[in-house]
């Protein structure tokens, strides 16, 4: 059977931009549906310099760090420069990750349109986003200057530089050192950006390859003085091997988990895939809340890890956190802190009063009075599914034994008779 052709013809309706953006005849733009505010109905609390002004404590110390509460603004666009990372302070988020820098900020080249949206069936809310963005495209030296400038005006707010760079040893070093005096608290490695120059062995390139980040884990630990987390990518099949590799190599601890590789879909108007640059596009990372689930299985199995081989190393978790009670999802599975971008994106800064306010709704519902009182409650209930069978069929026969009474007539014995017809009142 010969193969079909679409032709422009057989989509007399529509016409394609230079983007690949479809329009109709009359040159108007589809119209974008609005997106309800998930958050509207979620409790709000006050903050003084992040710390919640009453209420059980959300603070966290996490590798020497102290942190007001457990929420993080995650590395991407919400930490892109001075003026947001201030916002971000200002509104009282425990930490912000910068957006990722490099020495060379010149190969980094951006497009746009570079986000698409995946929407409920009613078209408002976003339940996915995909992102084609790169690192930070600004140079290293202004955003070293603004990290200064940063530490200067929030002494005790803690601020950690993502940094990525190719397998070459001298260049981590020179990247570490410089944001070491810029007064950065902290490292996060990305190791996980799923778009990002794989071509370089950059990113996640790096980080599903176990022997290279355990060889370039040791290098930035030897020359960092500050705490180190490894960033972990989910487009691996077992997570908990490039984690064990970082951690083996002395980082203090891993964040997990950055984006899923996507395709978003495709425009069937214009059989352009999305999000659509000059017609074309290329696979990007998914986030927000359709994530929460992998992530959550990911986190889980890094924090058993951690709890087996590396105990007093920690985690941060991410993926699809949108309200407190994701939040509080991630502690009970081990997660210290909590890390929110694509949520910043949809909400803004100020949606962080929001999150402390759930999280401690749900902290006063079962009565914890901090974030210990919980982290990782969650992790011994999960096990093999062997093991669940043979519970069950545990579960089963312990039932039977403790059963009352006799089922049937038969069963009457003549020395246990009392004792039978006693096992059967009721009063």
């Amino acid at each position: 059977m010969p193969a079909l052709c679409l032709r422009p013809a057989a989509l007399p309706a529509f016409r394609t931009n230079r983007s690949g953006v479809g329009r109709s005849r009359a040159g108007v733009a589809v119209v974008r549906a609005r997106q309800d505010n998930v958050l509207d109905a979620e409790p709000s609390v006050e903050l003084i310099n992040g710390a919640v002004a009453s209420g059980p404590s959300l603070a966290v110390e996490v590798n020497g760090l102290k942190l007001p509460n457990p929420f993080v603004i995650g590395s991407g666009p919400p930490g892109t420069n001075y003026a947001v990372m201030k916002k971000a302070f200002e509104e009282g988020w425990g930490a912000v990750i910068a957006k990722t820098v490099s020495l060379d900020s010149s190969k980094v080249v951006n497009v746009t349109p570079r986000y698409a949206k995946m929407k409920s069936h009613d078209g408002k809310e976003v339940i996915g986003w995909e992102n084609i963005e790169l690192i930070s495209d600004r140079s290293l030296e202004v955003m070293l200057k603004e990290f200064k400038q940063l530490k200067a005006e929030f002494p005790d707010r803690v601020l950690i530089a993502s940094i990525m760079e190719e397998y070459n040893k001298p260049a981590w070093e020179e990247l570490i050192e410089r944001c070491q005096e810029a007064g950065v608290d902290a490292f996060e490695i990305n190791f996980s950006c799923p778009h990002g120059m794989p071509e370089r062995r950059m990113g996640m390139a790096m980080g599903q390859d176990c022997e290279l980040l355990q060889e370039v884990c040791g290098w930035i630990n030897a020359k960092a003085t500050v705490p180190v987390w490894a960033k972990m990518t989910p487009n691996i099949t077992d997570i908990t091997q490039p984690a064990h590799a970082a951690l083996a190599a002395g980082c203090e601890g891993v964040s997990a988990i950055n984006t899923i590789t996507s395709v978003m879909g495709i425009n069937l108007g214009t059989l352009r895939p999305e999000p659509c640059v000059e017609g074309h596009t290329t696979p990007g990372g998914y986030s927000s809340t359709a994530v929460k689930p992998i992530a959550l299985a990911k986190c889980m199995a890094i924090a058993q890890t951690i709890k087996r081989d590396f105990p007093g190393r920690t985690l941060s978790g991410l993926g699809g956190v949108n309200t407190g009670r994701d939040a509080a999802e991630f502690i009970l599975l081990g997660s210290d802190t909590v890390q929110v971008c694509t949520g910043v994106m949809l909400y803004g800064y100020p949606m962080v009063k929001k999150l402390c306010g759930g999280l401690q709704a749900f902290m006063a519902q079962h009565d914890f009075k901090s974030l210990d009182d919980f982290r990782g409650a969650s992790l011994p209930y999960f096990t093999t599914h062997h093991e669940l069978v043979r519970m069950q069929r545990e579960a089963v026969e312990a039932k039977k034994k403790a059963r009352v009474g006799l089922a049937k007539d038969d069963e009457w014995s003549g020395d246990g008779f009392v004792a039978e017809a006693e096992s059967m009142v009721s009063n």
